[in-house]
């Protein structure tokens, strides 16, 4: 993974809140490359990734010449003694950890002009690192290395080697950014996602089936409808009949009056409509415009359809219909211990709907 890439990642992960960047979750790896001409008069360039950028340093590219404190290798003091002064070609103050703070020794590296300040663990410590941090001492590149790879530089420079040092910036490190970590981000996020996906496929075929059950039983109820208007009365009006005498009669779908030889329904609570006004409406919503009398209910034809009982076999039933100006009544279907049910069933004149009424 390129450096771009690395930063690029770091910088997704941080504005998306799943890695605060804080000294205390993030380190930084920095890479070391030394140049010195040996004894053989032949040039030798190390490479390594072996260093960690301290916590309040900048993460910046520096070099130089590697250069040692006389005296105390630990470069404490107000002011050690470098052999470079500020005008010399930029150096870089390696010294030893121990004695003193880390922001004393940076500090009194840096007024003595170095470019960058690399401390080497102390003695006993082997080939490990630490994360060092300085807040007192900002603004100027610090690494740690390790004693094992400090003491071979400081070899070198005490045997009059002159070494130039080259420090960049590695990789970040953290408990997001371990491989670990990635991989476990990259399975929650499938599974995740996979959730997610299930979910909608879920709700979708949720309201699939909703809507496919809504279309169903609208088929139904409409075709109980058409049973339940071809049991309604049918009339048709004359010039005697108290609809066309009274102005107060007019049909409550299209608020027009009636007329003379104009055929009306009269539903099961006594209101009477257009025959042609009336029948799309109970087609679609199987109650009366004006008291919401439910016709389906009325007439039985709800209960005959859920039950699915024969049209042959009929219940014992009582269904309420009117006739023109006389009062509501009752009319069985068939009359208990009638020996001939037949001759009691109830017939209406509604031919409109007789193909889809059963046969009898």
């Amino acid at each position: 993974m390129g450096k771009k890439s690395q930063h690029g990642l770091l910088l997704l992960l941080s504005l998306s809140g799943l890695v605060h960047c804080s000294p205390a979750m993030m380190f930084w790896t920095a890479t070391v490359e030394i140049r010195y001409i040996n004894r053989n008069n032949e040039t030798v360039d190390k490479f390594c990734e072996c260093g960690l950028y301290g916590r309040n340093a900048p993460l910046e590219k520096a070099f130089g010449s590697v250069t040692l404190p006389t005296g105390d290798p630990d470069g404490c003091g107000k002011d050690p003694v470098y052999s470079r002064n500020s005008s010399s070609p930029p150096w870089i103050a390696l010294v030893k950890r121990g004695n003193c703070t880390f922001s004393e020794k940076i500090n009194a590296a840096k007024r003595r002009g170095a470019s960058a300040v690399v401390v080497y663990n102390a003695d006993g410590t082997g080939n490990t690192t630490s994360h060092i941090s300085h807040s007192d001492a900002l603004d100027i590149v610090v690494i740690m290395i390790s004693n094992f790879q400090g003491m071979q530089v400081v070899g070198l420079v005490r045997n009059g080697t002159s070494i130039d040092m080259i420090i960049d910036v590695g990789s970040p490190h953290g408990p997001w950014m371990d491989t670990y970590w990635l991989y476990f981000l990259s399975i929650a996020f499938f599974i995740v996602t996979a959730a997610s996906i299930t979910y909608f496929v879920f709700v979708s075929a949720s309201r699939l089936y909703g809507l496919g059950m809504h279309r169903r039983t609208e088929r139904r109820l409409k075709s109980d409808a058409k049973k339940a208007i071809g049991r309604l009365q049918v009339r048709t009006l004359t010039r005697g009949d108290e609809e066309i005498a009274s102005e107060t009669y007019v049909c409550a779908v299209c608020i027009d009056s009636y007329k003379a030889g104009e055929v009306v329904t009269v539903l099961t609570c006594d209101h009477i409509f257009h025959k042609g006004c009336i029948e799309p409406w109970l087609l679609e919503r199987r109650t009366c415009p004006m008291c919401k009398c439910d016709i389906l209910k009325a007439l039985g034809v709800e209960e005959e359809s859920k039950d699915n009982i024969d049209a042959s076999s009929p219940q014992d039933a009582t269904v309420v219909t009117v006739t023109g100006g006389e009062a509501m009544y009752e009319v069985p279907l068939n009359e208990p211990g009638s020996a001939d049910p037949q001759r009691h069933q109830h017939r209406y004149d509604n031919r409109a709907f007789q193909d889809d009424l059963p046969a009898v």
